[in-house]
């Protein structure tokens, strides 16, 4: 039985934890933090095309997240982050109004942002930065803002239409009003399948920077990386019902959904087969942001891996609702993008900051969360095979050693997240200065002092070698943060 907290409690907790996992951090952390900064640095511009809109999408984000917030100190909402009807328009009893207007107000941010991004990649571009030139960060948020751009305003109108349903009882997806409680979920997943792709395909392109700069080699097959985040950007808009077969689609309708689904897995493999060929005879350094890099390329293909068996109609009959679905989802997303953030950080923090951080600690860091993250979730996929369903208060007492062994890896997780809060705070005082390039880096970020001035470039960089042109860079060693 749950001893810690009781069941209404419990659905609170997990629906808080979805949504402000989700909508509050996986969104917005590599393309609001990361790519804010790079973006206009990678291309040779001096600021993002639109900064006003850039600094409204932030107010309203923030207000997006006090209105979450809000709801969640005042007795949160326990739909789970779904939002399913017709629990949520019916008959839930909690915030769902406060928290689906936060979800839609920060569904702007994500708006603006990917529109910020597009116009930027497509108009300040620096002479001779051409679309073959570009890096492969830039191609990656660029899918992404795609997928913002037209998936957004999709959960923005669904999730509002919940809460008008709520407030005037308009029959959209209550079947005793007229309305249809399947729309529902075709209308969430037409925009939270590819949502998955907007927090991961960010965190690609942040992998492929660090192999190609850790492997001293122009990354393998550059044209086919690029294109594989477009790819993944257009596939991803078509494989939604996946998360349907048990809700009562037509079998053929769910046949169509599957083959697709399985399409969509080969962009990802190509990334990854092309990634572990930018590796192979290369001159491989191990520094942290490589040991995240590694983590990802291991758990994100273990994430896609089990991601083809969900894809699959008889097995997913199965474990649709057991915690095999919570494991993959998490290896994808933290085994994945969680990761490639905490690369991205640690590979461009002395660029933002100027500062070294001690390579010790960070290399310890990355080990406890790569064996921390193991450890929780892992079992989860064995309980989940077990039939253990996810979203429920308690469990029988069979499953009690794999739930513990997930307690432990979550504390171990912990301290693996804690480490870099604390010896970022102590390397922007007493870090050894970075300089501008202390990973010896291709790239027109790494042209610039560390941390770059106001408007990037005294004058605008005019390019004239090709992507990661590393056979032509002198291979110094690195120096190592202490």
């Amino acid at each position: 039985a749950g001893d810690l907290v009781s069941s209404d409690t419990y659905n609170k907790l997990f629906t808080m934890h979805g949504i402000s996992m989700i909508f509050f951090f996986l969104i917005p952390s590599v393309p609001a933090v990361l790519g804010n900064f790079l973006i206009p640095l990678m291309i040779g511009a001096k600021d993002l095309a639109f900064p006003r809109l850039n600094l409204a999408s932030w107010y309203i984000y923030m207000i997006g997240a006090i209105f979450a917030l809000v709801s969640m100190v005042m007795g949160g909402v326990d739909t789970g982050w779904t939002f399913y009807t017709p629990f949520s328009t019916t008959y839930s009893n909690t915030h769902v109004i406060g928290t689906a207007l936060g979800i839609f107000i920060a569904g702007f941010a994500s708006i603006f942002t990917g529109l910020n991004f597009i116009v930027t990649i497509h108009r300040m571009r620096a002479p001779g930065m051409t679309w073959t030139r570009l890096p492969l960060f830039c191609w990656s948020n660029y899918a992404a803002s795609i997928i913002m751009v037209l998936g957004t305003p999709v959960v923005a109108i669904t999730i509002l239409l919940v809460a008008l349903e709520r407030l005037f009882h308009i029959g959209v997806f209550n079947p005793a009003l007229g309305g249809d409680p399947l729309l529902f979920q075709h209308l969430f997943w037409f925009y939270s399948h590819p949502a998955v792709y907007i927090m991961i395909l960010p965190g690609m392109g942040v992998i492929s920077e660090i192999v190609t700069c850790f492997s001293r080699k122009r990354v393998f097959g550059y044209e086919f990386v690029a294109l594989a985040s477009i790819a993944i950007a257009v596939l991803g808009f078509l494989v939604w019902a996946h998360h349907m077969f048990v809700a009562g689609i037509s079998v053929y309708a769910a046949l169509v959904f599957s083959l697709l689904s399985y399409l969509v897995a080969i962009p990802s493999a190509v990334k990854i087969f092309n990634w572990t060929a930018t590796l192979y005879k290369g001159s491989i350094r191990y520094n942290t942001p490589m040991l995240y890099a590694f983590g990802f390329m291991g758990l994100f293909t273990i994430g896609g891996l089990t991601g083809v068996f969900l894809a699959s109609l008889g097995v997913d009959v199965h474990v649709t609702d057991t915690y095999f679905v919570v494991a993959h989802f998490h290896y994808v997303m933290v085994g994945g993008m969680v990761l490639a953030y905490m690369a991205g950080l640690h590979f461009w923090w002395p660029k933002i900051t100027g500062r070294m951080y001690p390579e010790g600690w960070a290399k310890l860091s990355a080990l406890l969360v790569f064996v921390g993250f193991n450890l929780t979730f892992f079992p989860q996929f064995i309980l989940g095979y077990m039939g253990m369903p996810r979203r429920y208060h308690a469990y029988p007492p069979e499953f009690q050693v794999l739930n513990v062994l997930s307690t432990a890896g979550a504390s171990v997780l912990a301290v693996g997240y804690i480490l870099p809060m604390i010896y970022f705070m102590w390397s922007l005082k007493y870090g050894k200065p970075a300089g501008p390039n202390p990973w010896n880096a291709v790239g027109l970020e790494w042209m610039t002092p560390s941390p770059p001035p106001t408007q990037n470039f005294d004058e605008t960089p005019v390019v004239t070698w090709e992507a990661y042109d590393y056979e032509h860079q002198p291979d110094e060693e690195v120096p190592v943060g202490h």
